[in-house]
């Protein structure tokens, strides 16, 4: 049963996620728009590339922040797995589909990592392992998101996390590999953008 309070920290959860922190972080601190440069994307990969370093690393800490502090909520305020996967769904699904950006959001990795986090951060320490050999070995930010995305209802199943916690992976994992359909088309073509120095 959905209580009052699950309904609100749904609604928090994703007003959260639907804040654009790299659309935000290009309006302070330059003139340019990241939605009209690069990939287009408003993550932390498009603004590294656009807007530098410094600018993408803010960006990558606050989308993963505003996937924290929602699920960070639900676990304390609620008593049942069901409850906090509904609102880490829907956190995530703010930065796929922002209120604030007439529902044209980013592809979710950040937003994901920050979810997983509070829920399993051992699981997601060895995600990000996972992702960091194939980005080093092969140099695709992509193929790195996407393989850790891929791995973790797998990897949640084996640590023996809930029902609930490993639906939500496979969730999260579907969107994310709809959201990189292009990234997925360019790294089968070979035309997809390697990491720099790569």
């Amino acid at each position: 049963m959905i209580t009052i309070e699950t309904i609100l920290l749904i609604i928090g959860g994703y007003l959260a996620g639907s804040i654009p922190t790299g659309v935000v972080l290009s309006r302070l601190f330059s003139v340019r728009d990241i939605r009209a440069e690069g990939s287009g994307n408003i993550g932390a990969t498009n603004v590294y590339r656009v807007l530098g370093l410094k600018l993408g690393v803010l960006t990558l800490l606050g989308d993963v922040l505003k996937g924290v502090l929602p699920v960070l909520a639900a676990r304390t305020l609620l008593a049942h797995d069901a409850g906090v996967a509904w609102v880490a769904f829907f956190t995530f699904c703010g930065h796929l589909f922002p209120v604030f950006l007439t529902f044209r959001g980013g592809k979710g990795v950040a937003t994901a990592l920050g979810v997983f986090l509070v829920i399993a951060p051992a699981v997601v320490a060895c995600a990000a392992a996972l992702f960091m050999g194939v980005v080093l070995k092969w140099k695709y930010v992509s193929l790195g998101s996407l393989t850790a995305s891929l791995a973790m209802p797998f990897l949640l199943g084996a640590a023996g996390y809930s029902l609930p916690f490993v639906i939500l992976s496979l969730a999260t994992a579907c969107l994310i590999f709809y959201r990189h359909k292009d990234n997925i088309q360019r790294l089968r073509a070979g035309t997809e953008k390697k990491m720099r120095g790569g």
